[in-house]
């Protein structure tokens, strides 16, 4: 731990000497702690930190739809536009290397859910499903699912092992409560967490925001902050010795997520990528969402506030939208691209500004809790290395398959708990009707077999289909043809096994 002196003239230096306007109030207990933070803080690149919101506004780019081209046709797979006996190789390829120990998923859950108007991490919120699951049991079923089909094809017994990236604020609450819960039936040694970076964040005057008398307001370095956490934490290590050579990197919101997606993870390796996105159509020219494309040859994300609205607009010569590949933030990356990254690239990753309200003590040291932003935290972004990539490749899924994020409190009209519950619910109910089975309204009333869940939708089926059960609507038929079924119905394992023996 430094000295007082040491931290002092580091924040003199700084320009940060304000820090320390509230060290004679503090009690002896208060300033061991803030000194321990103190000696933390990377006070050499602190002027440097503090100066970089004004360096990143200055020099983002005024026009790069000029420079903007989709990604060639020859670099993309799609669950709707490809063969299917392309997407079949894929899949096949994708399980064998499942099989053979030689994939991970890797998940970023340091984000602290505020939006969502929670005080936990968003891994641990229910939905509101018939069956109660939170996101990380969903998440943690699909993986003993994939590992399970991957074995009964090849005869192994293999691995997926499961790394999630927390932050200071996620940490202790996600290991707590997958020990409460027994890590789902997955083995503990397998899921690895470990801790992102904590940042400063900086008011507009470039001044660090104090919390309290004695706390710094910190903030996760945004998700881009994987590649950092990857060297701190020896992660590329662990991987290396467990012989894990494809990651499958995702956000935790993403109820519909698929976890080791085989069909991304065996098109990614088929087209021996190092770097691989899945992406959506976008649902409208000027969907609030990123958009993947080239840039100047290089791939990369152009968040949809650098695009001018025509050329948001621009539609080929079929009616669909040229820049239409939506960023999910569901990523394909080989170890060994990691590895090239944390070497050599990621202190060249961009910063991005975030305008945030920041709860902070003024000068008189009352606690002032701001109606509007007061200050900046940067971030990085994840798919800021796309790039860094010799070989990138795009995969397009269906939205109603594949993506409904879950970040506001219900009242929103998208992306709220009500509508990540009504598209699982909508995706099990598609997959019984599939099967042949009959659904029931909550009046006991038969639905017609297009009938789906939507957010305002309540005497829709509430059909629940475990990850235990099906990973993606597999194996359903001989539990389901020619069923009718109640709603709520859930078909868990012990459900499966009764309809089995009937």
């Amino acid at each position: 731990m430094l000295s007082l002196e040491q931290v002092r003239q580091g924040l003199e230096s700084a320009g940060q000497s304000h820090v320390l306007q509230f060290w004679s109030e503090l009690s002896e207990e208060e300033r061991d702690s803030f000194l321990q933070e103190l000696s933390q803080l990377d006070l050499d690149g602190l002027k440097d930190h503090c100066e970089s919101p004004a360096r990143s506004a200055a020099s983002l780019p005024s026009k790069l739809d000029e420079h903007m081209e989709p990604v060639p046709p020859e670099f993309i797979g799609s669950v709707k536009k490809s063969d299917q006996s392309a997407l079949e190789e894929w899949e096949n390829e994708g399980l064998l290397k499942i099989s053979e120990n030689r994939v991970g998923v890797l998940l970023l859950a340091g984000g602290q859910g505020t939006r969502l108007g929670v005080q936990y991490p968003k891994g641990m919120y229910n939905v509101g499903l018939p069956s109660s699951k939170t996101l990380y049991q969903i998440q943690a079923e699909r993986i003993r699912k994939i590992q399970e089909l991957s074995d009964r094809k090849h005869g192994s017994k293999c691995t997926v092992p499961w790394y999630i990236m927390t932050s200071e604020f996620t940490l202790a609450p996600t290991e707590k409560f997958f020990k409460e819960n027994n890590f789902f039936g997955l083995e503990s040694s397998n899921i690895v967490m470990f801790e992102q970076r904590m940042i400063p964040a900086v008011d507009f005057d470039e001044k660090v925001i104090l919390q309290g008398k004695g706390k710094i307001a910190m903030a996760p370095d945004g998700n881009g902050g994987l590649y950092q956490a990857l060297v701190d934490n020896k992660v590329l290590e662990d991987m290396k010795k467990r012989g894990v050579e494809y990651l499958h990197v995702y956000c935790v919101d993403n109820i519909l997520v698929k976890m080791a997606d085989p069909v991304f993870i065996g098109f990614c390796v088929s087209k021996g990528a190092d770097c691989g996105a899945k992406v959506v159509e976008k649902a409208y020219p000027t969907e609030p969402v990123g958009v993947v494309c080239r840039v100047r040859g290089v791939a990369q994300v152009v968040e949809y506030s650098e695009i001018q609205q025509k050329t948001a607009e621009l539609r080929g010569p079929g009616g669909e939208l040229v820049y239409r590949a939506g960023n999910i933030c569901n990523h394909f990356f080989t170890r060994a691209f990691l590895q090239d990254v944390a070497e050599k690239f990621k202190g060249q990753l961009r910063q991005h500004v975030a305008l945030k309200k920041v709860p902070f003590v003024d000068m008189c040291g009352n606690h002032v809790t701001p109606t509007q932003p007061n200050g900046i935290k940067m971030e990085k972004f994840v798919f800021d290395v796309f790039p860094f990539s010799r070989s990138f490749v795009v995969f397009e899924v269906l939205r109603e398959d594949e993506f409904s994020p879950l970040k506001n409190a219900d009242g929103a009209a998208t992306d709220s708990p009500t509508t990540a519950r009504n598209s699982l619910l909508a995706q099990h109910s598609r997959w019984a009707t599939a099967a042949g089975a009959t659904l029931l309204d909550e009046h006991g009333n038969p639905l017609p077999p297009t009938a789906s869940v939507s957010a305002g939708d309540n005497q829709a089926a509430r059909c629940e289909i475990s990850p235990l059960v099906s990973y993606f609507g597999e194996g359903l038929e001989k539990l389901l043809k020619g069923r009718t079924l109640p709603s709520p119905f859930i078909l868990d394992e012990k459900r499966a096994k009764e309809l089995q023996a009937q």
